[in-house]
């Protein structure tokens, strides 16, 4: 029990229900199933790349061009759509998941090889990303009368009442919990974020896990891009623009440790819904959506505080829990 109250994720899930209820008190259709569905599937996108950057969070690094990447590959896949409409819509998400993971490979292969860090490496590669969408449209836009209809509609359907996009975003937890939580890639994220060191000695290649972390956050990147544009039916250079500040919100606030080496699948899911539900609510509440990113990053200076306030030996240490120690 007590192990239970220091989480971060029961307190997070508390947080969901109590701006839930006070929002609904004022406003009683806020709370109903349906706006609750829509909240979720609205927060879909976010979840699923928040879980990529959990991942290279994990590594003590972190990538700031997801949204970028995500903008070109939504770019790409839009054109793609637009002059050739008769090529299936799984070949295109195909397509997207790997040229996001080459993208993710580049940034990977400059921390890897040239030991550049990250923050720098992702910071350079944000720019270069747009600049890349903007090159390829030529500064056009793709909106939804270029595009298929079976584009547009993959995504918006339903199987068992949910909608497809918020069953992309369960797929993706259930594949990125299961490489967490059952493979040795996922333990050495978690052994590398405790102590690179010790990770070396224990036969981790602490630059090719990097390097793979990069390639998930990019894959994801990818799949989003297609989900992005598919949803807004627009894409544009400015697609997703400042969206890397909310990424890394989700993550932090759901307890995923700036230093590396701690965190959660669900944290991070609990802290992406968290922020879509406190955006959905500001609207309701009359407060302007320009105070959506000083309210996320306000979030994320309380979370590094509270994150910081706990001690390291009560986050998940991977290692000692594969040698059976306490």
């Amino acid at each position: 029990m007590n192990r239970l109250l220091k989480s971060r994720e029961p307190w997070l899930a508390l947080a969901i229900l109590a701006v839930l209820v006070l929002v609904t008190i004022r406003f009683p259709r806020f709370a109903q199933p349906g706006n609750l569905l829509t909240i979720f599937n609205d927060t879909s996108i976010l979840m699923m790349l928040a879980l990529g950057q959990m991942a290279v969070i994990l590594t003590r690094s972190i990538d700031l061009s997801m949204a970028s990447n995500m903008a070109l590959t939504g770019m790409l896949v839009a054109l793609a759509n637009a002059a050739l409409p008769e090529i299936p819509v799984p070949l295109l998400i195909a397509g997207c998941v790997t040229v996001g993971g080459a993208l993710g490979a580049f940034n990977g292969v400059l921390v890897w090889k040239l030991d550049i860090p990250p923050i720098v490496v992702t910071l350079g590669t944000l720019t270069i990303f747009r600049g890349l969408a903007f090159v390829v449209s030529g500064g056009t836009w793709v909106n939804a009368a270029q595009m298929s209809q079976d584009f547009i509609q993959l995504q918006r359907g339903s199987f068992l009442g949910l909608p497809i996009l918020s069953w992309f975003a369960i797929v993706v937890a259930i594949l990125v919990y299961v490489l967490m939580t059952r493979t040795p890639l996922g333990r050495a994220f978690y052994a590398i974020g405790v102590n690179p060191v010790a990770a070396v000695y224990t036969g981790i290649n602490v630059g090719r896990t990097k390097f793979l972390a990069f390639v998930l956050s990019g894959a994801v990147s990818g799949l989003a891009g297609y989900l992005y544009v598919s949803k807004y039916v627009i894409a544009s250079t400015e697609s997703a623009g400042g969206y890397e500040l909310t990424i890394i919100a989700a993550c932090v606030i759901g307890g995923v440790s700036i230093a590396g080496g701690i965190g959660t699948v669900a944290g991070a899911l609990l802290g992406a819904l968290f922020l879509g539900v406190v955006n959905n609510a500001l609207p309701v509440i009359g407060v302007s959506p320009f105070w959506q990113m000083a309210i996320a990053g306000a979030a994320i200076l309380l979370a590094v505080v509270l994150n910081a306030s706990t001690e390291r030996s009560k986050g998940r240490v991977i290692l000692k829990q594969a040698e059976g120690m306490p």
